[in-house]
């Protein structure tokens, strides 16, 4: 038996609307704006995604730093543990993004144990297997005190028919909204615990797909997990799943779920127009500075990188200017003579930051916070 979906109230319906109002206005803007720099802008989503579900597990890598990684970049400062959960992580989120538009798409119990293969495969153990259903009891122990289970799954041999029955629900249509199906569809694989780890990323990865297979925006601007990776949200984020028992007890009210998942859409749809709008207008103010220098226009996306996320790297710069090793040098080495980038670090490991004439104006839009609303609390 899986958890009931429940009905929204007024105030739920409220908030789904708005959600979607500002969904609708970001996929606009992104049609609409030019396509180098929204490229930027969801590679930056996903990598803040990664590094954010990792971390709620324990995997400490910064979000600039899984962007290297993901472009390839060898020398980043990061554990070898660290390294390979986090490309293993976001090898499955890349394919989970390709299979938005699948016209044959269906969920099965294969599927998602590849998945499962794909992010926990470089552990695989005869006590842990990866891609495979748990052979024994799993626990959640209590962050406070380990020798405490705060939630016990449920029986091994009850595994593959919850799952079976969390299949044939994903592969069936009602009339929930696809966002509320997406957080049942995490609720309902985070309880089941079918795997002997990994079972928290796979949920919210799962959460992803769901919003992904809905096809009205692109993942990236749509996935919460960044949202669920800020400290404060995390432990929210456990206590709510707590308030769930400390058993398998799907017989239950799961609205307060469902109006934690509302909050994270609403207040991450804020966080993204907040980083699309900085990233709008750090490129105009860099437009202007590159003109007015009498610079190349594609040194743009080198300084771009460094006013929103700190640092470029040349690799980076390389791909997405579609530069030769050579030219990417010979960009980045006159950046560096002109003062307005500054080399930190060895050849091969080497970065640049903003130097001393880095354009002022860009850093102030790049370094300007913003605020989030709770929905409910207007």
């Amino acid at each position: 038996m899986l958890f009931p979906t429940p009905a929204l109230t007024r105030e739920d319906k409220r908030v789904l609307g708005e959600i979607e109002r500002m969904r609708d206005a970001l996929r606009h803007q992104v049609r609409a704006a030019p396509s180098k720099w929204t490229q930027g802008l969801r590679k930056f989503l996903t990598a803040d995604a990664v590094a954010a579900s990792n971390s709620i597990e324990g995997f400490k890598v910064a979000t600039v730093d899984v962007e290297d990684l993901m472009e390839g970049e060898r020398d980043v400062e990061v554990s070898e543990e660290d390294r390979e959960e986090t490309l293993a992580y976001q090898r499955m989120m890349t394919y989970i993004q390709s299979l938005h538009d699948v016209e044959d798409f269906s969920y099965g119990k294969g599927f998602l144990n590849a998945l499962h293969w794909m992010l926990q495969g470089h552990r695989h153990a005869p006590r842990k297997p990866a891609g495979q259903w748990r052979r024994g009891p799993v626990y959640i122990t209590d962050a406070r005190d380990p020798s405490i289970a705060a939630y016990t799954g449920p029986d091994a041999d009850e595994v593959p028919a919850l799952m079976q029955e969390l299949v044939d629900w994903l592969n069936d249509e009602d009339d929930a909204h696809p966002l509320v199906r997406a957080a049942m569809a995490h609720l309902h694989l985070v309880s089941i615990h079918p795997w002997a780890d990994g079972n928290g990323r796979m949920s919210r990865s799962l959460q992803t797909l769901v919003i992904a297979r809905e096809g009205v925006l692109a993942p990236e601007f749509s996935s919460i997990e960044a949202w669920l990776g800020r400290p404060g949200n995390t432990w929210e984020y456990y206590r709510e799943l707590a308030g769930r028992g400390a058993k398998y007890l799907p017989d239950q009210d799961v609205s307060n779920w469902v109006r934690f998942n509302l909050t994270a859409y609403h207040q991450q749809a804020q966080t993204v127009r907040g980083r699309f709008d900085r990233a709008a207008g750090v490129w105009k103010a860099l437009a202007a500075f590159v003109e007015r220098t009498g610079r190349d226009e594609r040194n743009i996306s080198a300084l771009h990188d460094v006013a929103m996320s700190g640092r470029v790297r040349r690799l980076r710069y390389e791909h997405a200017e579609g530069l030769s090793l050579q030219q990417a040098q010979r960009d980045l080495r006159d950046l560096v003579a002109a003062e307005i980038l500054a080399p930190v670090g060895r050849t091969r490991a080497r970065y640049y930051t903003a130097g001393p004439r880095f354009p002022q104006d860009a850093l102030g839009i790049a370094g300007t916070p913003m605020t989030l609303t709770d929905p409910y609390a207007t």
